[in-house]
């Protein structure tokens, strides 16, 4: 690939990621670094987004340093791909007012994140129905800051799982409205990299995603777990008393999610390959397996992530310096975008 290419991705600081985000995110991230394929990578964690949810700002700026900790231990290196914190780039909200200006709000109101907000409000998704009163803006502009994020490093190409597929098009479509209105070709129309899919489901119940938000401690693995800890949780996740391991999501749900854990540690691409090679075994066999996957891949995380932690000072000159890089891009491109349209642009 084109070492022209810039790739942008972020994730919220939710303080130390499950395994979930490890498997959906954090580990395509580093493999993307990795390949060599990609010419620049920006990875931030997006505390603004976070702030759509009220939240304690102790807790916040903690969980943004144990978000990125946790980064940096998943094998991101701060000196080939450029770590920061949004919040830390001025520029991000400033394109996002610019870019809110000429959104339509009819865009905003088709998007699935705002209609599932008002349906759970039990009211047709409609921006001027009741349920809409009580829910704060930031949950309706959410795509402009995400848009602006991706379009302020000029990015061309971007990670997404299936559930993202609409906000990358919604920034696609922005970056074609902005070239049109101003008449010039400001932004790239960014490309999707379609990572692979893996969907975790909970240990306590496989029908539902696996979420930190979810009370049950033991519905998740945490990346800070121990191995004791590990084990334990995927000892009691739920199978069923079928004999042997196959590999089916609607009729095996419980062992479909363990088999899922097992081939994503494993970098088996095809969960049912995965099966096939455990087909003998009994439900505690797979358990043990996964949970040897798991200890083997996340232990020394956990140790890094730890050391890491313990040494705020140089975790936030890591991030400091990072910052530079990425203030200096952001910087030029908004003098850019700010000069076409006609904004002071020093």
């Amino acid at each position: 690939m084109s070492k022209l290419v810039r790739v942008f991705s972020g994730i919220q600081p939710t303080g130390v990621p499950q395994l979930g985000n490890y498997l959906g995110s954090l580990k395509n991230w580093v493999s993307m670094q990795n390949s060599g394929q990609y010419g620049e990578l920006f990875y931030s964690v997006v505390d603004l987004h976070a702030l759509t949810v009220p939240r304690d700002p102790r807790v916040l700026r903690q969980e943004t340093m144990e978000m990125a900790a946790a980064i940096i231990a998943c094998g991101v290196d701060p000196k080939h791909s450029v770590l920061f914190r949004q919040s830390a780039i001025p520029a991000h909200t400033q394109l996002l007012w610019t870019l809110g200006c000429i959104t339509p709000v009819g865009w905003l109101n088709r998007m699935t994140q705002w209609k599932s907000k008002l349906q759970s409000q039990n009211e047709a998704a409609n921006l001027n129905a009741q349920a809409a009163q009580g829910l704060l803006t930031g949950l309706l502009t959410y795509p402009v800051l995400m848009a602006a994020d991706i379009l302020l490093y000029r990015a061309t190409h971007i990670p997404v799982g299936e559930d993202q597929v609409q906000h990358l098009e919604f920034a696609r479509d922005l970056a074609l409205h902005f070239n049109k209105i101003y008449g010039q070709k400001m932004f790239p129309p960014p490309q999707s990299i379609l990572t692979p899919s893996k969907r975790i489901m909970s240990l306590k119940d496989p029908l539902r995603k696996m979420s930190k938000s979810d009370p049950n401690e033991m519905s998740r693995i945490s990346l800070s777990d121990s191995d004791d800890e590990i084990r334990r949780k995927i000892k009691r996740a739920p199978t069923d008393s079928i004999a042997g391991i196959t590999y089916d999501p609607k009729e095996r749900p419980g062992v479909a999610n363990l088999v899922g854990i097992y081939a994503a540690l494993s970098d088996v691409n095809d969960p049912a390959e995965a099966a096939r090679s455990m087909e003998s075994m009994n439900n505690a066999q797979l358990k043990n397996a996964v949970a040897d996957a798991a200890v083997q891949t996340l232990g020394p995380i956990r140790d890094e992530m730890h050391r890491l932690l313990g040494d705020r000072a140089y975790l936030e000159r890591v991030l400091c310096e990072n910052e530079v890089k990425a203030r200096s891009v952001a910087e030029e491109s908004w003098r850019e975008i700010a000069q076409c349209a006609g904004l002071v642009s020093i």
